[in-house]
């Protein structure tokens, strides 16, 4: 049986814009932060649009409400990637369960690759449980060959902490998550290169003497 696991739904933050603000007054700053003065909505926004910014509202609830004469999407979008460093420096790293069978079919058994490299990648370490009901416990080969299977499919991404082993009727083995191991190939083929040429030269320069 394969476990559903939902990912829970983050609460989003919506910006009045332009026209949709309704304080009459705002405090305006532009993109820099630099204060421009409390304008008339009006006013703010006919500068906005001579430098062709958006007018954004973000402190609305100050008195007179904040806003910010900015590009609105790039804005959007450095408020999501500071919010992806803040949630990844404060992520405590947890050791995720993935249960497999000894004689579980290929579809569900890449369901379970895709799931641990999720895992991976969210910085989360994986615990790889095989359990081997009744009289399969008989050909523990099947269920080493299904771990051995998810090991090498993620060890781009993973370092095996704890070998493959067997606690009771379980077969258990441990990884963490690790940087691509093929990010150095590129620069080890290059020195490779280099040291071919400068080979290659040195047995001309032999033959012309």
């Amino acid at each position: 049986m394969i476990r559903r696991f939902r990912k829970k739904l983050e609460r989003r933050i919506f910006y009045r814009t332009n026209e949709r603000i309704y304080a009459p007054t705002l405090r305006v700053l532009d993109a820099n932060g630099k204060q421009i003065g409390v304008l008339a909505k009006f006013e703010a926004l006919k500068i906005a649009r001579e430098q062709g910014f958006d007018l954004v509202e973000v402190a609305p609830m100050a008195k007179p409400p904040v806003a910010k004469i900015i590009d609105f999407k790039k804005f959007l979008y450095q408020e999501a990637k500071k919010k992806k460093e803040e949630k990844k420096k404060s992520k405590v790293s947890e050791t995720k369960e993935i249960r497999l069978g000894p004689f579980m079919d290929d579809h569900d058994l890449q369901v379970m690759i895709r799931r641990a490299k999720e895992f991976l990648k969210d910085n989360d370490k994986i615990r790889l449980v095989v359990k081997f009901a009744g009289r399969q416990i008989a050909h523990p080969e099947f269920g080493q060959k299904i771990v051995r299977s998810v090991i090498d499919s993620i060890s781009d991404i993973s370092k095996l902490e704890r070998e493959p082993h067997f606690e009771g009727k379980q077969l258990i083995a441990i990884l963490s998550p690790e940087k691509s191991k093929g990010q150095s190939a590129p620069k080890n083929s290059g020195q490779k290169g280099e040291d071919d040429a400068k080979e290659k030269d040195q047995k001309i320069s032999q033959q012309e003497i």
